[in-house]
């Protein structure tokens, strides 16, 4: 499918755990077909190896693959697990970046920061609160434009100013929760104050 070519070259840029021998599957497209089962309501390594084998010629139509059977969930586990989280990051980014440019006029911008504690990701057993991640999310193109974890004896405020730091957010309109309203979070120490 042409209209996949961009993204499909992107993840391609994300580095292959396995070994250079018995790639029977190609990364970009283990990586795609991931994102698509997610997308469908899938939760599970099992959950995408069941929506590949189920579209799994179609798929091959689409996309110009031979594949005779959908990879096994624990060879997807595998390479999912195996992947560097910073450059799956980079590259999404990178993404979502093009998608916002070409479908919002940058003078109108508005990004909306949010942090979300995950279901189900505390575990009473070793005494592990609930993960919690702080999202940018472009309004106006109805894109998360990146995301970043909030560190597990702190809150949003920090990972609010990394993330930031990290966008290019020139002349759009930032809106936050409540607590950010505090005197010194609300500045920035590299970004001057405009008169």
């Amino acid at each position: 499918m042409r209209s996949f070519d961009q993204f499909l070259a992107m993840l391609n840029e994300i580095p292959d755990p396995r070994r250079a021998e018995g790639k029977l599957y190609k990364l970009p497209y283990i990586l795609l077909f991931s994102v698509l089962a997610v997308i469908t309501g899938g939760n599970s390594f099992r959950s995408i190896e069941t929506f590949i084998k189920v579209h799994r010629r179609r798929l091959n139509a689409a996309f110009g693959l031979r594949w005779k059977r959908a990879p096994a969930h624990t060879a997807i586990r595998y390479i999912l697990q195996g992947l560097d989280p910073q450059q799956v990051e980079r590259v999404f980014r990178r993404h979502a970046a093009t998608l916002r440019d070409a479908a919002t006029d940058p003078s109108r911008r508005t990004i909306a920061l949010d942090g979300k504690t995950l279901r189900r990701s505390f575990d009473n057993f070793n005494d592990r609160k609930a993960a919690q991640v702080l999202h940018a999310f472009d309004v106006e193109a109805g894109l998360i434009l990146a995301h970043v974890d909030i560190e597990a004896k702190t809150n949003e405020i920090p990972a609010a100013q990394q993330l930031l730091g990290e966008l290019e957010i020139a002349h759009c309109i930032i809106t936050f929760d409540a607590m950010h309203c505090q005197k010194k979070p609300s500045r920035l120490p590299h970004r001057r104050r405009l008169a």
